[in-house]
């Protein structure tokens, strides 16, 4: 009995927990997106942008607010935290529509940020008060404490979310509506009301151009491409006059940089000469055509970026994906409510007040009020006497007289007897049916009050508001590759500078001016500064060369003493990231630190070298051997671990060490003609520090190269690039133009000079390389004749030619013919055996 009640209490807990289980993502879900990432279709706002403008509306004297004083108090509504809320009240000061600003609010073009909130100022702009506030025609809610009153949507009589546009990731959706012209929408809006039709398409603050031919009014699957202009100023530099919209200038530049390192733009150098316009300035590599360089910036920098807009909103508390069309006809509709809303509610303050103007003027010029002179034995009485004597005149008016408004009257003064007061009360009433007749006249008219409405929007904040993107339809760019415009970099170690104008100086390495140069001194110091004509890094200078960000292979091995206690240390370290210009230290700090052994090692090497102690140090042995392989690497702000406490008089390289970084994966991009590390293009397979590459060219040339990824080669003339394996051999088949014949060839790779080319076919003009391979048993397929006489013949080559020379003509295959094609039948791991040396 006891286990089965056991049993059914554990079943029944099991079920209220999976019950609840079930049901707690969707809660999560739904709280994201209606209370944090998606706007409402009502008023275009998210919840925390709703608080905020609902706070600085009460806030609101019409001077400017401390944005942590705004921030405070949103707080009261928007249970957040403080930096949310700071995030959002920044994003809506800088799109210039609601909110007006003081003092430093960052630049979305730069991608500066704001000042802290405790130095910039906000205030509502007159535009949000006049279109998003009216207390009377808002629907209101508690706030999350129950203490205050908040609203569920704001009175929005415009399309703001068309305006500002929005962005903001949910749970399983996200939301992506791009900002449209704020006289366009005006000018849309109109157009609808008058049954007409009307597009729309982004605007963006800053500026540039966008092609919306595939734009499908905003919906999932539309597309928008955005470019920047870009202006020739001379035949040698090109400026950048805005940025796309979403990019920053930071962003932009390094798209170019990183643009030009992959061979695919080549430039010089470039500025950012922004401040309060966008100017990037591109100076151009001696002989490139500036066309061919804005085509290139197009095709592969930020200058050009695609962007996918998603529109999702809130509509009756789901989410819903609209075209932009549709949330304008949805916004007008609702602002055509809103105004009528507005409209009743006038009507009647107006009639309300045009009833108690009328009972007052008849209180006084009827002389009613003499009723209070009378003795009535109670205040009730005097109030039925003054009803009783409202009786003649009720015809007069358009509603009962009730107890209240005859309690008003007896508060009013007795001054308002006199003629004058009278007057001004018949003009009052003139004037509220004056008014009256008119918002009848509205309500009877809406469609055209509304449209009265957003052009009076138009007229009053159209002005500076025109659209600042050029909509025009994009070529289809072609970019060209371009080589990168090498220059030399020099150094004069004892003085301690580096650059490219030092040029009586030693030669260090071929580079760009976009490169970043890293640098080494014996006091163990260290700094990465840009290439330039001449830059101070630090006495004796131990080792210069190109710094790569982010190079987690390449490690240097150091060996230094420290200044203050004399104890030598080791260590091993890489430097991916750093701050230019900053200069920093290797060893302890000490001033009289000095690197005794320094090695840079491309593949984690790790050597064994022979410590050589002073002749006057009380060690009893003077010398022995360290190997690096027992450091771990570490970061470069390591101590590293001790050596000796001893002097130290040299330190020599006993042996060089072997790689301890596993092999790195290359991949051959094609269309660069580039190595990478990303998965571009044929994979090459793995790689160690000494392995080579084996290029070979349609026109009979091959080379060994490295895998040092800077290096481009000339990918339209490669037939084969695979990792070089020396004991492997070659069989070639060429075309001997000079003997019209086909000859074959078999060799192994007998250079090992790198990137030079050699000719391993017979030189002469027309002759050509027509099939290569390094399988070990290679079946040439001839295939010669068209049509009925069409046949293929297999020829095992292995059975047909020994191993030659590389230099050696080869032999007679057969002879030349237009109609012959040649490729190879074997498999490419196992060799096809079968058959003899004709089939």
């Amino acid at each position: 009995m006891a286990k089965t009640k056991i049993a059914d209490d554990f079943h029944a807990n099991e079920s209220g927990v999976t019950g609840q289980y079930k049901t707690w993502f969707l809660d999560y879900a739904s709280y994201v997106i209606l209370e944090r990432a998606v706007p409402a279709v009502e008023d275009g706002l998210k919840p925390v942008q709703r608080r905020i403008l609902h706070a600085m509306k009460e806030m609101d004297d019409g001077r400017f607010n401390k944005v942590a004083n705004i921030i405070g108090q949103s707080m009261q509504y928007h249970p957040h935290g403080d930096a949310s809320i700071g995030e959002a009240l920044v994003n809506m000061g800088q799109k210039d529509l609601l909110i007006d600003t003081q003092g430093n609010w960052g630049d979305t073009r730069t991608g500066d940020d704001a000042a802290a909130s405790r130095y910039i100022e906000a205030r509502l702009s007159k535009f949000a008060l006049e279109v998003a506030f009216n207390a009377k025609t808002t629907e209101w809610q508690l706030s999350y404490d129950g203490r205050k009153n908040e609203p569920v949507t704001l009175p929005m009589k415009f399309p703001l979310l068309l305006a500002q546009g929005a962005e903001g990731i949910a749970v399983g959706l996200a939301t992506k509506i791009l900002p449209h012209n704020f006289c366009e929408l005006c000018e849309a809006a109109v157009k609808y009301l008058k049954a007409k039709k009307f597009e729309l398409y982004p605007d963006f603050l800053t500026g540039g151009m966008i092609d919306t031919t595939n734009y499908h009014d905003g919906k999932r699957g539309g597309k928008v491409r955005v470019r920047a202009r870009i202006e020739e100023s001379d035949k040698k530099t090109l400026l950048i006059k805005d940025v796309p919209y979403g990019i920053t200038t930071t962003q932009l530049i390094d798209s170019i940089i990183k643009a030009n390192d992959q061979g695919k733009i080549k430039v010089k150098k470039v500025t950012d000469n922004t401040a309060a316009e966008v100017e990037i300035q591109v100076d151009l590599a001696p002989g490139i055509s500036p066309d061919i360089t804005i085509d290139a910036l197009y095709a592969f920098t930020d200058c050009e970026v695609s962007i996918s807009p998603n529109a999702c909103v809130i509509t009756s508390q789901k989410p819903q994906f609209l075209g932009v069309r549709e949330l304008l006809t949805l916004s007008v509709d609702y602002t055509k409510e809103l105004l009528k809303k507005e409209l009743e509610i006038r009507l009647a303050e107006l009639q309300e007040k045009w009833h108690t103007t009328s009972l007052e003027r008849i209180f006084f010029e009827e002389k009613i009020y003499k009723e209070l002179e009378k003795k009535h034995a109670t205040w009730e009485k005097v109030l039925e006497a003054i009803a009783t004597a409202f009786e003649p005149f009720r015809k007069q008016l358009k509603r009962n007289i009730s107890r209240e408004d005859i309690v008003k009257l007896t508060e009013k003064p007795v001054r308002r007897i006199y003629r004058l007061d009278i007057d001004e009360l018949n003009a009052q009433i003139k004037g509220l049916e004056a008014e009256i007749k008119q918002v009848k006249h509205d309500l009877n008219n809406l469609v055209d009050f509304a449209v009265a409405y957003y052009e009076n929007l138009l007229k009053k904040y159209g002005k500076g508001r025109e659209r600042k993107t050029e909509i025009r339809l994009f070529e289809e760019i072609q970019a060209k590759q371009v080589a990168i415009a090498n220059v030399k970099l020099y150094v004069n170690r004892s003085e301690g500078f580096i650059g490219t104008g030092l040029k009586k100086d030693e030669f260090i390495v071929d580079c760009s001016n976009l490169d970043d140069i890293i640098a080494f001194t014996k006091s163990g110091k260290m700094k990465v500064v840009k290439v330039a004509e001449k830059a101070f890094i630090g006495k004796d200078i131990i080792h210069v060369a190109v710094f790569r960000k982010n190079d987690e292979r390449t490690t240097y091995n150091m060996i230094y003493v420290d200044g203050k206690s004399g104890v030598s240390y080791a260590k091993r370290f890489n430097v991916t990231g750093i701050t230019r210009d900053k200069e920093y230290d290797l060893t302890k700090g000490e001033e009289k630190s000095r690197v005794h052994y320094f090695s840079v090692n491309p593949n984690g090497e790790a050597e064994v070298v022979r410590i050589i102690l002073s002749p006057g140090s009380s060690a009893r042995t003077k010398e022995f051997d360290f190997a690096f392989e027992t450091q771990e690497i570490k970061g470069r702000g390591s101590m590293g671990n001790q050596v000796t406490k001893h002097a130290i008089r040299t330190v020599k390289l006993k042996s060089t060490g072997k790689p301890t970084l596993s092999g790195r994966k290359l991949w051959f991009d094609d269309v660069f003609g580039r190595l990478n590390t990303e998965e571009k293009g044929q994979s090459l397979g793995s790689f160690a520090a000494d392995d080579r590459l084996l290029v070979i060219y349609g026109d009979g040339n091959y080379e060994i190269a490295d895998t040092e990824l800077t290096q481009r080669f000339d990918a339209d003339k490669i037939i084969e690039i695979k990792k070089f394996d020396p004991e492997k051999i070659i069989t070639a088949i060429y075309l001997d133009n000079e003997k019209l014949q086909f000859n074959v060839k078999r060799f192994k790779i007998e250079t090992t000079t790198l990137r030079n080319k050699f000719l391993f076919i017979k030189e002469g003009e027309g002759n050509r390389l027509e099939a290569v391979t390094t399988h070990p048993e290679p079946i040439a397929l001839i295939k010669s004749g068209r049509g009925a006489q069409a046949r293929t013949q297999k020829i095992r080559i292995v059975a047909l030619v020994e191993v030659m020379g590389w230099r050696a003509v080869g032999s007679k295959l057969f002879d030349f013919s237009k109609s012959v094609e040649i490729g190879w039948g074997h498999k490419e791991e196992k060799a096809d055996k079968q058959g003899d040396l004709f089939e």
